[in-house]
């Protein structure tokens, strides 16, 4: 049987995924129809501005994505591991990416550039926050490798083969998380417009202050009982 997997990577992989899905809904629907999270259709997109000579989208789609790397590269400095783990400084990642939407709003409305760099680094710095523990990979950002792995493993159940049961249980929650997220995003932004990141901006600095104060404490007890 798969090694079971702590609930709170569970609900963490849930509510980050509902985040993303909240982020990306609101960049496509708003400014410019551009997704933020989707890499892969803005390279393609950059490539045909590219072509066309469309120089202003060409650089905004370039900044969307050297923005994604950068928040990712910010995460790497901060939790220095690729291994998802508590005690590591999450919660500082977490309250950097809350400010990062908290400061996209103003920038959506007045129709800036900077808007989509603000939230495409958010992005970057929750999806490079954690990216394995135990042998699955967790990606909260885009499905793209979740719906991948998915058809894997139905194809391996097809042929009778075994299937990882905790990355099945992981890709579907993943998956059905970011879609929520959208779902949400989309019926906040028909009312609330680019104010729908302020609720995705709450749950990550929220998270991000509460689990400060849990190593806080953490470390106060490790210093009490030495």
């Amino acid at each position: 049987m798969a090694e079971r997997l702590a609930t709170w990577v569970w609900v963490g992989a849930a509510a980050l995924a509902c985040v993303a899905g909240i982020v990306n809904v609101v960049g496509f629907l708003g400014y410019q129809h551009q997704a933020i999270t989707h890499l892969t259709g803005n390279t393609s997109l950059l490539a045909a501005a590219l072509v066309d000579g469309d120089a202003l989208g060409a650089r905004h789609l370039f900044g969307a994505l050297a923005a994604f790397v950068g928040g990712a590269m910010l995460s790497g400095l901060i939790i220095q591991d690729s291994t998802l783990k508590l005690g590591r400084r999450y919660g500082v990642v977490l309250t950097l990416e809350s400010l990062l939407l908290l400061a996209a709003v103003p920038l959506f409305q007045r129709q800036q550039p900077a808007g989509a760099l603000c939230a495409a680094m958010a992005c970057g710095l929750q999806n490079a926050m954690a990216t394995t523990y135990s042998g699955a990979i967790v990606r909260t950002s885009h499905v793209s490798g979740m719906f991948t792995d998915l058809g894997i493993m139905l194809g391996h159940a097809l042929r009778g083969m075994p299937v990882a049961r905790r990355r099945l249980g992981l890709c579907t929650l993943v998956i059905a998380f970011f879609f929520s997220g959208g779902l949400l995003g989309a019926c906040l932004f028909a009312r609330y417009q680019y104010a729908a990141l302020y609720l995705p901006a709450a749950l990550t600095g929220i998270t991000g202050l509460a689990y400060v104060a849990y190593r806080q404490r953490q470390r106060l007890r490790e210093g009490s009982g030495s």
